[in-house]
């Protein structure tokens, strides 16, 4: 779709745009969890994350790095 088409009608740009609001919502909305918590004494455990946020095993990246060589 064009967008010189798009903006000649009032209601398709409405649509479209509600479009990139739903998507950037989307996006947004997958925050991280909050860290864990040790039940009984109430310290935070730290998780190692990545860039991103996702969390990973130390013990694998170890393997990665033996096997690299």
């Amino acid at each position: 779709m064009g967008f010189s088409r798009l903006f000649r009608s009032r209601w398709a740009a409405l649509f479209w745009s509600a479009g990139i609001v739903w998507t950037a919502y989307d996006v947004a909305n997958d925050a991280p969890e909050p860290a864990a918590t040790n039940a009984t004494s109430g310290n935070t455990v730290e998780q190692s994350t990545d860039a991103v946020g996702a969390t990973f095993n130390m013990e694998d990246l170890a393997i990665l790095a033996n096997a690299a060589g």
